[in-house]
């Protein structure tokens, strides 16, 4: 193109090979065949430092499949063994496994130490069944994490006692959903006022919180909670259940128990919210200042968990294995 632009504007042959540094030859072939274009040789792709790890990369995606590990845990545990890449180029190469997201949900806010919004999610993998309680600040986006077997009366309350216990504070109201053995009866005594079970209630007056529920068909109330069960089920459980399939190892609630704590502090506390835009950590501190106090365990007769010591989720009993073999196995999730 540029041969035919300088020829147009009245160069010569020899003054267009010399301005492109091309023989004239080369000039007249291409003035001769208007349509002629430049052949190029194709180019050998240069060497990535992601190379070395495409391999792993490709096992692991297809291992987790139907579910997907997030880029960044990958790209935590391809620097474990070495990497030194960007994490740009792992998401550009990770791209073409990736299905595309849903939109997000635009949440609403609330102020420091205001609500804790409670769930239980139930997650699959590979042919077993977990059941966990997941609590999240409505504020800071910190939360607390307990596995279990099932979805039982004392698994919320145990769960809620935690989770204040974790978080070191109460918050003024916790916000659920309409579970059965939660609430018994939606408004019955007008609306808004509903039948809650017994040993919630004692335990909300104990406390000093407000029992709220989401309204029916409107689940994304508590949002926060449910986007970080999302998050959860990415980050956490598909790398483990996937590094523990791998090595012909059942992922239980014992295991994931053992190993939600150190994942909670040093990396879901630890990452920038794509909502607040800072650190759950950082927040956490602030809002502490707005906790309401927990109360003396001694008064509190109707529960049976005593643990309000407990700064944060401990490994439990029953493991397939000793701690250790986990931990050699399962470093990519910490």
């Amino acid at each position: 193109m540029e041969i035919h632009v300088l020829n147009a504007q009245g160069h010569s042959i020899r003054a267009i090979a010399e301005q492109l540094g091309v023989s004239r030859n080369t000039v007249r072939k291409y003035l001769r065949d208007q349509a002629a274009e430049p052949i190029y040789p194709q180019r050998v792709p240069r060497p990535t430092k992601l190379d070395p790890f495409k391999g792993y990369l490709n096992e692991r995606v297809a291992a987790a499949k139907p579910h997907w590990i997030p880029a960044s845990v990958l790209f935590r545990e391809i620097q474990a063994m070495g990497y030194t890449g960007g994490v740009s180029r792992l998401k550009e190469y990770l791209i073409q496994f990736k299905q595309p997201e849903p939109d997000p949900v635009v949440r609403f806010e609330t102020a420091p130490g205001q609500q804790l919004q409670v769930d239980f999610t139930t997650i699959y993998r590979y042919r077993s069944r977990l059941k966990a309680f997941v609590a999240t600040l409505g504020y800071s986006r910190a939360t607390y994490v307990r596995f279990t077997e099932q979805e039982r009366q004392e698994d919320w309350l145990a769960g809620l006692e935690h989770a204040f216990a974790f978080f070191g504070g109460v918050t003024q109201e916790v916000l659920f959903d309409n579970a059965k053995c939660i609430m018994l009866e939606r408004d019955a005594f007008g609306d808004g006022q509903h039948r809650w079970n017994r040993k919630m209630l004692d335990m909300s007056r104990d406390y000093n919180f407000r029992l709220r529920a989401c309204r029916p068909y409107r689940a994304k109330t508590k949002g926060k909670v449910e986007r970080f069960n999302g998050y959860l089920k990415g980050s956490f459980i598909t790398p483990l259940a996937t590094t523990m399939r791998q090595n012909g190892l059942l992922l239980t609630a014992d295991v994931a128990n053992a190993h939600i704590g150190p994942w909670l502090h040093n990396i879901a506390h630890q990452r920038i919210h794509g909502t607040t835009g800072q650190k759950p950590q950082i927040l956490l501190d602030e809002e502490r200042h707005s906790f309401g106090a927990l109360p003396d365990i001694q008064v509190l007769p109707h529960t049976t968990h005593r643990s309000l010591h407990i700064a944060r989720p401990m490994p439990v009993e029953s493991l397939q294995h000793s701690l250790s073999v986990y931990d050699q196995l399962l470093q990519v999730v910490r």
